[in-house]
């Protein structure tokens, strides 16, 4: 096979991977972080304050700060939600990925541009990883480099998983597609380079939404949707002519499939682990994945050293516990309150209109800014269940 080894090898290295590489890289193991070079996700960019503060992201990455969100009913009520003392921060996924990638290097781990091919087994039972250089072509040769722990951290279709974790090829996607364009001038097309718009409107997306995220001198405006015969391409054109945008320049266009829940199983029992959209982390209505899949690669390649030093496979599960223990509350919440607001536009009304309230607002920006649930002011979560009701009830205006 061949004689070249590493401890571990990341294959993928987007936020999950290049975290899980840096975390290695820094306790001494001998890393492969692995990249299909040149591949950009369709991604809104956003990075709250908790992944700048966790993860040390400088300034200069940051190309906006967004300090409100406006969500759009059906109807085209407007609601201003504003980002009190505070700010989120968005990034260009290329630019951002890169420099993650960047400091894996610079703390230790090795890079290689290639495409994973499949996981093989030296007759010691030694993890080989196959994989196609860049630089050979689609007809080139492979290459193999022995691995003592692999992490998969290479997308929603992750091919490690499917190739090493029972119920990999079952989970289900969310296809997201969208267009980053030249920004507009402030003022002008209903735009504001503040502030981010969240649509709900059943013809832009029948299950997620729709969404204008600017980033400086460009904006990403794009939308997502489970339904296969759903015309992403059409809902975009749609968003961009509502929002006064038909018009500006489009930069590049991008498309992939996004998880809609974490894998039950994120290890083969044996030396793999996954992270990122290959073990499904990706919030359940707001789409939101770069936190968590930072936090993921950080775990995995926390469970991965731990495997290394004692050779316990177990040690690998000890990523998705910890990472459920975390979030997984979330999840479900996010996940029932898609299933629900999210299945009619009269729902999705009723919805924008609840985001109207301040205790909405507070604790929804709360915790998302600092990836908690707030479980203090408890009088506010009573209030705003009474009013939950009254909406589902039709006691309540939309």
């Amino acid at each position: 096979m061949t004689d070249e080894q590493f401890d571990a090898v990341v294959v993928g290295g987007g936020p999950a991977g290049a975290t899980a590489a840096t975390v290695l890289a820094r306790a001494g193991r001998s890393v492969l972080l692995l990249d299909r070079a040149g591949r950009i996700k369709p991604c809104g960019g956003a990075v709250p304050p908790r992944l700048i503060r966790d993860y040390a992201i400088p300034d200069e990455l940051l190309v906006a700060r967004i300090t409100g969100a406006r969500m759009v009913s059906p109807a085209d009520r407007r609601v201003h939600i504003p980002i009190e003392g505070g700010y989120v921060g968005m990034v260009d996924r290329d630019v951002f990925d890169e420099w993650l990638r960047e400091r894996a290097r610079a703390v230790g781990a090795e890079r290689r541009a290639g495409t994973f091919e499949r996981l093989l087994r030296d007759p010691d039972g030694t993890a080989v990883v196959e994989y196609r250089p860049k630089e050979t072509g689609r007809a080139g040769p492979t290459r193999q480099v022995r691995a003592r722990c692999v992490i998969g951290a290479d997308g929603a279709n992750s091919q490690v998983a499917r190739q090493s974790v029972p119920g990999a090829d079952r989970v289900r996607h969310v296809f997201a597609y969208h267009e980053i364009i030249e920004s507009p001038a402030p003022g002008c097309a209903d735009f504001d380079p503040r502030t981010c718009d969240v649509i709900y409107r059943g013809r832009l997306s029948p299950d997620f939404y729709a969404w204008v995220f600017p980033h400086g001198a460009t904006t990403s405006v794009g939308t997502g949707s489970a339904n296969k015969g759903f015309s992403l391409r059409a809902a975009v054109a749609a968003t961009r002519a509502a929002m006064g945008l038909e018009h500006a320049r489009t930069i590049r266009c991008e498309g992939a499939p996004i998880p809609l829940t974490p894998m039950r199983r994120w290890d083969n029992r044996r030396d793999v682990v996954l992270a990122g959209d290959a073990a499904g982390v990706v919030a359940p209505a707001s789409g939101e994945g770069i936190y968590y899949a930072m936090l993921g690669g950080e775990l995995a390649g926390e469970a991965a050293d731990q495997f290394l030093a004692t050779g316990d496979a177990r040690a690998l599960a000890t990523a998705r516990k910890r990472f459920m223990r975390l979030h997984g509350r979330v999840f479900l919440i996010l996940g029932m309150m898609q299933w629900f607001w999210y299945s009619s536009d009269k729902r999705r009304e009723s919805f924008v209109s609840i985001c109207q309230d301040k205790d909405v607002q507070r604790l929804t920006f709360e915790a998302y800014m600092n990836k908690e649930l707030v479980r203090r002011d408890p009088l506010a979560h009573v209030r705003i269940f009474f009013k939950d009701l009254a909406h589902l009830a039709g006691f309540a205006r939309p």
